[in-house]
């Protein structure tokens, strides 16, 4: 603890070193004594300094039952029942035992009564719970253990996602609100039933089908041991991935029938009349090529769509400033804009407009309504594109939306409703003659709906179109 030192400066210190003038002299064993003996008081004082801060926090935690003591000591002495001085050695001796007894004196009781189970029994019960609780941790799907009255004892890091208000020593009816799943742990917990399965459909946020097995572990009058063992396994992205390929299928087989037709027809007609006619087969192969674009068109829209739909349900955790993104997509799409003689212009919000999002969402949401804009839109028009705020409205916050208005022909009211709907199209001849393939506001909409966000429509016959996609403002959300 302390480091001797025979350094001429710390002998001066202590007028132990050689004085020019001495008045007498001294031996250097005499010295090292007197160095020793210093370092020792030093270390007597530290202790007595420890051993009197804990003699005060011992009495601080205990001053309410000395002072009582006191109190009662001192009514005997009143009352005449008990001596003054021998209530004054009742109080030295109380404050003594207050002063030196320690806080903590379980294993002090246990070995003076030899009652050595305790201390034992309680590292035993923590070393089980600890071994119960890893194991609940390393199940790959979400699960909840849950004794002998409902009430949950320990959860692993996939339910806390799933019910991001769950902790410990709620009862079950507060982490779910599921008449099903409920009846089921109570009928776990009086019938000891081995398993139960429940199917949990849940419509907000998002629509989610989960599967929940509630499973009956053993009896134990411990405290904490789990009685019954719940375990929850998502079946949304399945059931998304099953809808996905049957949907795929048939809008492939759909919307592929006509331009693979017109590529058989082309070959034929190749193979046939136009054998050995050159201008007929530079004109065919121009037309195969076209409809072979049209089809991997289809297809990168079909593929983008299922990739949207099935993240649906998982929120975006990345933050994406709208001002930013929006002048990103509008410098990409200006050669674009320039071969249809079109002008895309970019009005910013003042302030920063940020949302929590996935950033190459957002970039395809502005690349789908600015391509539509300048398709549809007038030619030679102006498309103006303008990132704006919202103020809060009661219990919502602040909305941030970036709006894209072209100078086109405008939409009928009666197709608006329709307009995110897959392969729907205001003018089938046109879209196709444009390049559409029906499928860019539908992956609008569901990129919208992951984001949690709105897309708005307004149009008039002969004024243009407006197609806003609306969020909630980052720092607002609750």
């Amino acid at each position: 603890m302390f480091e001797r030192r025979y350094d001429p400066d710390y002998l001066a210190s202590m007028d132990l070193a050689n004085d020019p003038e001495p008045k007498h002299k001294m031996s250097l064993g005499t010295a090292l004594s007197s160095v020793r003996w210093a370092e020792r008081r030093a270390e007597a004082e530290t202790r007595a300094r420890e051993a009197l801060t804990a003699a005060k926090r011992r009495l601080a935690a205990r001053w309410m039952p000395v002072v009582a003591a006191a109190a009662i000591l001192t009514a005997l002495v009143l009352l005449g029942a008990l001596g003054g001085l021998a209530a004054f050695a009742a109080v030295l001796a109380l404050l003594l035992a207050a002063a030196v007894w320690p806080l903590d004196s379980t294993a002090i009781i246990d070995a003076i009564s030899g009652n050595t189970m305790t201390s034992v029994g309680t590292r035993q019960g923590e070393s089980e719970r600890n071994s119960w609780c890893a194991v609940i941790d390393a199940i790959p799907t979400a699960a909840l253990a849950l004794d002998a009255t409902g009430t949950l004892l320990h959860h692993n890091r996939l339910a806390a996602e799933m019910f991001p208000r769950i902790r410990s020593g709620l009862p079950m009816s507060q982490v779910s609100r599921s008449p099903d799943l409920l009846v089921a742990v109570d009928r776990a917990l009086a019938s000891e039933e081995e398993r139960i399965d429940v199917e949990l459909i849940e419509r907000v946020p998002v629509e989610r089908r989960v599967a929940a097995t509630v499973s009956w572990l053993a009896r134990s009058g411990k405290p904490y041991a789990p009685h019954v063992l719940v375990t929850f396994r998502d079946l949304t992205e399945q059931d998304r991935l099953g809808q996905m390929r049957a949907d795929f299928i048939a809008n492939a087989s759909h919307e592929l029938r006509t331009p693979l037709a017109s590529l058989r027809a082309f070959v034929e007609t190749l193979q046939g009349p136009a054998r050995d006619d050159a201008n007929a087969r530079k004109r065919f192969l121009q037309l195969m090529a076209s409809q072979a674009e049209r089809m991997t068109r289809l297809i990168d829209d079909l593929l983008s769509l299922s990739r949207v739909e099935m993240r649906v349900h998982l929120p975006p955790r990345g933050i994406v400033e709208l001002n930013e993104t929006a002048a990103y997509v509008c410098q990409s799409l200006e050669p674009v804009a320039e071969a249809a003689k079109a002008k895309v212009t970019l009005v910013r919000e003042g302030a920063p407009a940020r949302i929590r999002g996935d950033r190459e969402e957002i970039v395809q949401v502005l690349q789908n309504l600015i391509q539509n804009a300048i398709k549809y839109g007038r030619e030679g028009g102006n498309i103006e594109v303008r990132v704006g705020r919202d103020a809060p409205r009661g219990a919502s916050g602040a909305k941030v939306w970036v709006s894209v208005t072209d100078e086109g022909p405008g939409i009928a009211p009666e197709h608006l409703p329709r307009l995110t709907e897959r392969f729907y199209r205001v003018n089938v001849t046109s879209s196709r003659e444009k390049g559409g393939t029906g499928l860019g506001l539908a992956i609008v909409k569901h990129i919208l709906n992951r984001h949690r966000g709105e897309l708005r429509i307004a149009s008039r016959l002969g004024a243009g179109s407006t197609f806003t996609a609306s969020f909630e403002e980052l720092g607002t959300a609750a």
